[in-house]
């Protein structure tokens, strides 16, 4: 985890946040703030109200009662200069298959008085070699750099992020989420939504758990949901065939162990509730399911 002062600016302050379609409620009272210059997830399965909740963060939804500012403003109500503050990475895109890669980003730095020099650019998002080759040309990793380049290229202070990964290879996630870690190291704010445990894990500074429009828990990605106070399974082989203890001193358990076979402890196995253990656990309890609100 990046070190990040708990007295930070807020980029993001949200205070009683409502939603509703029609009768249905999408978000509940929702409060949330996220500090200038970490990287903030937002998890929750299908219909959990997370697009709801970044949409009108980034002002294309209005709200139905509550408070937000981005940058100090309501998102709904900016103009032209704090839009120039933000940048949005949307899920899919594609409108620009006919044209190269160099031309697409230099189509787009002319839309800010303070663009970052196109060239620059490419090199920063690790595409300069593909600076000829047409957008639809690119793989899916060169594709979303590429989205990334035209969602950074104003110098935003927040940048969202919408599903960044979807459908990498471990490999190609990887190189991606390098490019995340470098943004957040020069300063830019970065709310991210995500399907993946792993990724939430790696990057995130905080982890938001939103589920039927509410927000379970905040918190570090090692404390979450009370994680690292759940018991640990220590598995290994005895004389008589596996063992297994639930243990909340599992060193302490291991090392009597290492004690009473004069020795390593034979098939000593350690888990640890993972980040997924207990999102899956959360979401279970709050009797979550894969429809709903959007």
């Amino acid at each position: 985890m990046r070190p990040l002062g708990a007295d930070a600016d807020p980029a993001i302050e949200v205070r009683g946040l409502r939603k509703l379609y029609g009768s249905a409620v999408a978000l509940h009272d929702i409060d949330l703030e996220v500090r200038r210059g970490e990287i903030f997830a937002v998890l929750g399965p299908n219909g959990a109200g997370k697009t709801t909740l970044v949409e009108i963060l980034e002002g294309f939804r209005p709200r139905d009662g509550g408070t937000v500012e981005v940058l100090g403003t309501d998102p709904y109500r900016a103009g032209e200069d704090w839009r120039g503050r933000i940048g949005v990475v949307l899920q899919t895109t594609g409108e620009f298959e006919d044209l190269n890669v160099g031309e697409v980003v230099r189509h787009f730095a002319r839309y800010y008085p303070d663009a970052q020099d196109p060239g620059e650019l490419l090199a920063r998002v690790g595409l300069t070699e593909k600076r000829g080759a047409r957008a639809s040309k690119l793989s899916g990793g060169q594709q979303r750099r590429l989205d990334v380049a035209l969602g950074i290229i104003g110098r935003p202070e927040v940048l969202f992020l919408d599903e960044p990964t979807t459908g990498f290879d471990p490999e190609a996630r990887r190189d991606f989420w390098g490019l995340i870690r470098d943004l957040a190291a020069s300063g830019t704010t970065i709310v991210l939504t995500t399907h993946y445990l792993e990724e939430a894990e790696q990057l995130a500074d905080r982890v938001a758990v939103i589920v039927g429009g509410r927000i379970l828990d905040v918190g570090v990605p090692q404390t979450l949901g009370g994680r690292d106070t759940e018991a640990t399974i220590v598995s290994w082989t005895g004389p008589d065939g596996p063992e297994t203890v639930s243990t909340t001193t599992p060193t302490k358990f291991a090392a009597d162990l290492h004690a009473r076979f004069g020795g390593e402890a034979p098939g000593l196995t350690v888990h640890r509730p993972s980040l997924e253990d207990v999102y899956l656990q959360m979401i279970g309890a709050a009797g979550a399911t894969t429809e709903g609100t959007r």
